[in-house]
């Protein structure tokens, strides 16, 4: 007697990945085997690479973008209580970041197409506040924000504008690679970033005072690192000019990142490819509003966000939900700063001065983008998102026609 068929479920699509190549395991088990595993000449070895990568004079390793910010508004030596202007749709740490950092939140509403503030948005914000003294400008999902546009906007000069690029690695505002536009750039290499490395951070910056200000600060102060110390015929000494923090990066995860920017450049293209092919498979889904690409520049595209507007038929939460079901797991990005609890105190904007955000935030919703995915699972995200329409529509009685058509886009890349 036979038993009835299993049924095997799909795979389920994650939202994000780590990719490893084998380099960069061969990396690791070459600084094991060396003896040294903290701050080293691995380390100084990919600050020469990043730096070169993004045409910076300078680029300082750190534990995170986290630290890479609260240390590059900390060289800006602004006075206790400063106001840093940033964007309202932005993660918690890097409000922390400036918080930490002895600053003041001063919250900016964000422009409906890219889901990050405006020139427009920033000068409304400055004026609110009474004008601004600093401003971490958000790449946000790899778009490449105008920085300098940005900072005219916020009556700042460049040289009080710190970049928060967690997302915009490989990215480019015009012809200009991010990394060397403004007072310093702040990048991540976290798990699931597009240079992934598991931990760690990265500022690079054109100002040689900043770049020594990190460099010091992100080890407690120590105006020398233990591989300078203890080399043969070094001393012990050291001085504290500055109160630091404990920030540093390891020779481990630099091997590691030295490794996987080898691989970078393609990685970069295949987010490209499956970015082309989400708007694909979505053109024409009505209601649902996908990412605006920039007109200048190059997306970096970490993120790929879209919106479930009310001719979607099911909002934001149900479309997260049917998608769960169908074995694709999505993430938002992000909830508001004046949303969250601990912020209430520190921040003087409320849902009013934020419109935009406001009525944005119930609509958006990041798909599953990383090099690891194949175009399958791209166009099974699509079907899913496709089907949830279709029983919406059903379910509303709709006689629209509904019915799946590809895009011209679509039929373009056919007949190439």
């Amino acid at each position: 007697m036979t038993g009835a068929p299993s049924i095997t479920k799909p795979q389920r699509i994650t939202f994000g990945s780590t990719t490893l190549s084998p380099q960069a395991i061969d990396a690791v088990v070459e600084v094991l085997s060396s003896g040294w595993l903290t701050t080293g000449p691995q380390v100084a070895a990919f600050e020469t690479d990043i730096a070169s990568f993004v045409g910076a004079r300078h680029a300082v390793a750190v534990s995170s973008c986290t630290a890479a910010i609260e240390l590059a508004l900390r060289a800006l030596r602004l006075t206790p209580g400063a106001k840093v202007l940033t964007s309202a749709n932005t993660f918690c740490g890097a409000v922390n970041a400036i918080v930490h950092a002895g600053g003041w939140p001063v919250l900016a509403d964000v422009d409906p197409r890219t889901l990050m503030p405006s020139p427009e948005t920033v000068a409304a914000a400055a004026r609110r506040a009474g004008g601004v003294d600093a401003m971490v400008v958000l790449h946000f999902a790899g778009y490449p924000a105008p920085v300098e546009e940005l900072a005219t906007a916020a009556g700042l000069p460049l040289t009080r504008v710190i970049e928060d690029a967690a997302h915009a690695l490989g990215a480019r505002v015009g012809n200009r690679a991010i990394g060397s536009i403004s007072a310093a750039t702040c990048f991540s290499f976290y798990a699931t970033k597009n240079l992934p490395i598991g931990e760690g951070g990265m500022v690079t910056t054109d100002d040689d005072d900043v770049a020594d200000f990190v460099r010091r600060t992100r080890l407690h102060g120590m105006s020398r690192d233990a591989w300078k110390r203890y080399l043969p015929g070094s001393g012990w000494r050291y001085a504290v000019e500055d109160i630091g923090m404990k920030a540093n990066m390891t020779d481990v995860q630099a091997a590691i990142g030295r490794a996987q920017l080898v691989e970078f450049p393609q990685w970069q293209r295949r987010r490209a490819e499956l970015a082309d092919r989400y708007d694909d498979v979505l053109g024409g889904l009505e209601g649902l509003v996908l990412p605006t690409r920039p007109t200048e520049g190059d997306h970096a595209w970490h993120l790929y966000v879209v919106r479930a507007q009310e001719g979607f038929g099911i909002d934001r939460d149900a479309a997260v939900a049917s998608l769960a079901e169908a074995g694709v797991d999505c993430s938002v990005h992000f909830i508001p700063i004046h949303h969250l609890a601990s912020y209430r105190g520190l921040v003087a904007e409320t849902s009013s001065d934020l419109p935009t955000l406001e009525a944005a935030f119930p609509t958006y919703f990041s798909l599953p983008l990383h090099q690891g995915l194949d175009d399958a699972a791209i166009d099974r995200v699509g079907d899913s998102l496709w089907s949830a329409h279709r029983a919406a529509d059903r379910s509303a009685g709709s006689s629209g026609n509904s019915e799946r058509q590809p895009t011209a886009s679509a039929l373009s890349r056919v007949r190439r």
